[in-house]
Formats: C-alpha cells, sequence, structure tokens
C-alpha cells in the first residue's frame, strides 16, 4: 500500500481504527472522516457525521485509491419490539451514509490505477440469527449495493468488496462481551474457537486495498471464524 491515498470513514475506533493503523504501517496516506477524532499520528481527520443532511466533502483529494466504510450499529431485539424508527435508524447509518461517501468520492476513484472500496456486512445476513432483524436488513442492503456498484464501477477499474464478520471485540460489541461468562460462550459458538478482534478484519482490508488483490471484486467475503458456513 506504500503510497497509497485511502479515505476511512469510522477510523475512530474498533476495525475502522485497526485499519487506518495497518495501512499506515503498510505506507499508506489515510484519511480520517468520522465524528471522533482517532487520534492516530499522520492520519489527516475530518470531522463528519454520516447521519448529517449535508456533508462537507471537500477535503477529498483529487484521487483516492480506496474508501473504507466502516460505521455500523448492534440493534438486538425480537422483531415485535422494534420501531420503524429503528430500521430506519440502522438503515441511515449502514446503508445511506455509505452511499453518501461513495457518491462524493467516486470522481476521485476514478482517476487511481487501481482503486478498491470495502464496506462491512454482518454474518447475520447469510445465516439468519435470533434479534437480529433489523441489522441484517440493512446489512443485506449493503451486499446488494456493492454486487451493483462492483459491477457498474469495473469499467472505471475501481473493485468493491464486502467484508462479513461475525462477533468481534469492539466498542459497539461491548455489552455482548461483558464478562468472561459471555466472552467464553460467544468462543464455543465459533468453529475456530474464538470471537474476533479487529486485526482479524484489518488483515484482509489491508489485503483487498492492495495490488495483491487486484482480481478480486464483488466479493463477500466472510471473516467469522467459520460460523457462517461451518458446523463441526
Amino acid at each position: 500500500m506504500e503510497g497509497k491515498t485511502i479515505l476511512i470513514v469510522g477510523a475512530s475506533s474498533g476495525i475502522g481504527k485497526s485499519i487506518a493503523e495497518m495501512a499506515m504501517a503498510k505506507g499508506a496516506k489515510v484519511i480520517s472522516a468520522s465524528r471522533q477524532n482517532p487520534n492516530l499520528s499522520g492520519v489527516e481527520h475530518h470531522t463528519v457525521d454520516v447521519l448529517a443532511e449535508e456533508i462537507n466533502f471537500s477535503f477529498i483529494p483529487e484521487t483516492l485509491d480506496g474508501v473504507v466504510y466502516a460505521p455500523g450499529s448492534i440493534n438486538l431485539k425480537p422483531f415485535h419490539r422494534l420501531k420503524i424508527e429503528d430500521f430506519q435508524d440502522d438503515f441511515q447509518i449502514n446503508v445511506t451514509g455509505a452511499i453518501k461517501v461513495l457518491q462524493a468520492s467516486f470522481k476521485a476513484l476514478k482517476k487511481s490505477d487501481n482503486a478498491s472500496v470495502i464496506l462491512f456486512s454482518t454474518v447475520a445476513a447469510k445465516l439468519g440469527m435470533n434479534f437480529h432483524s433489523s441489522i441484517a436488513t440493512s446489512k443485506g442492503a449493503i451486499e446488494g449495493l456493492a454486487k451493483s456498484l462492483a459491477a457498474e464501477w469495473s469499467m472505471h477499474g475501481i473493485r468493491v468488496n464486502v467484508l462479513s464478520p461475525s462477533l468481534t471485540e469492539t466498542p459497539l460489541a461491548e455489552r455482548l462481551l461483558a464478562n468472561d461468562d459471555k466472552k467464553e460462550a460467544s468462543n464455543k459458538r465459533h468453529p475456530i474457537g474464538r470471537f474476533g478482534q479487529p486485526e482479524d478484519l484489518a488483515h484482509m482490508a489491508s489485503l483487498l486495498l492492495s495490488d495483491e488483490a487486484g482480481w478480486i471484486t464483488g466479493q463477500i467475503i466472510g471473516v467469522d471464524g467459520g460460523v457462517g458456513s461451518l458446523k463441526p
């Protein structure tokens, strides 16, 4: 990734921050856009709220080699307790926010020799899990968006892929991993024997952002400890 310019939306914590750290370690210039400053040395940060109606994207440079859209939500409730507003809120942060960023970045991505876009889904969009109807709905939409853009943008040399994790230890997942009992139960649910860490996703993201992944596009990639496809 030496010399590449990568825009990471949601780099202030969790998976996004881990991707930013790894990208910089590999020689990339990282531009952060999020509500909170990731406070990482060398990162160019711009305060952006993707839920705002009007967003100033003037900070986007002339050329972008990669865009990572990492904001997310975990709103786990029985379907009958979810309000329409819950579905709308999840859709706004997971889908509408991504659309705003990608539309604003398109011209800059076209000018790269090998541009890469990374979006995030969830294993629940494929597997079907209790209490995940709202988040699975919005993440399912992200998968459809990514497939469509991968086809449409291929003529411009822009690759679009989705990482689909299972439970990963991030600030969003704090209450799901609040104590040792919950952590152990989650470990046991994963065939590989543990829940995820941000670095697990960052390693795959680093590959997809690099030239080594120049023939990979339109893929939904499970980084999930095997839970999405295995039943040992």
